[in-house]
């Protein structure tokens, strides 16, 4: 039998350089592609946790602007509640110092030496135009007398007795002037003797409004 080797003779055949270059080229560029799938999942870590710390402020913000909205209607009620006893509080100052106050500006008026409290401008602007419309600081106030003396609603009404007209013009004058005092109003009086001593007097009554 004849055998015929068909295979080269001599060193054998050497493998070509070219398929290692690819794999080294191929490891190359996984080994880029790994590392930029982990420099972007860095990234995005980083991303997600700062939108995170984001939603969580806006979290606590909105819980907070809530938690406000809830206690709204409770603190508008506190705030009426305490302007309504503060305006209570108020009117009870009011009530219990301006009928005081008018009482004792009464009183100066009706005493001797003494007068209506009065802008000392506005007075002396008033005795240079109309000396008749200032009070008669030597007025004797002794020839009037108040029997009665109602206020309501800051609405007053006076009553009393005078020596004559004269004397309820003066009170009705101070009346005027006075600060506390306004839209004085004489009501018709009536000439009346007494039976003992026959003296004649005025019963007079007056209307005014008063401020306090």
């Amino acid at each position: 039998m004849i055998r015929i080797n068909l295979l080269p003779q001599g060193r054998r055949a050497e493998k070509p350089q070219g398929s290692q270059l690819w794999l080294l080229v191929t490891l190359l560029l996984f080994l880029f592609e790994v590392g930029g799938l982990f420099f972007f999942h860095s990234m995005m870590n980083e991303r997600l946790a700062e939108q995170t710390r984001i939603n969580s402020e806006l979290t606590a913000q909105i819980d907070r602007s809530t938690s406000a909205v809830a206690n709204h209607g409770e603190v508008k009620a506190k705030l009426a509640a305490l302007r309504a006893r503060e305006d209570a509080i108020g009117k009870l100052l009011s009530a219990r110092t301006g009928p005081t106050a008018i009482l004792l500006e009464l009183a100066r008026i009706t005493t001797t030496g003494k007068g209506p409290t009065v802008d000392p401008d506005r007075l002396a602007l008033l005795k240079r135009e109309n000396p008749l419309a200032v009070f008669n600081p030597g007025w004797d106030a002794r020839r009037l007398w108040l029997t009665s003396f109602i206020e309501q609603a800051r609405n007053v009404r006076l009553t009393g007795l005078a020596r004559d007209g004269e004397d309820v013009s003066e009170l009705a004058r101070r009346l005027s002037l006075s600060n506390l005092y306004y839209d004085v109003k004489l009501l018709p009086a009536v000439k009346e003797r007494d039976g003992k001593s026959g003296i004649e007097f005025v019963r007079f009554s007056l209307e005014a409004k008063v401020r306090y």
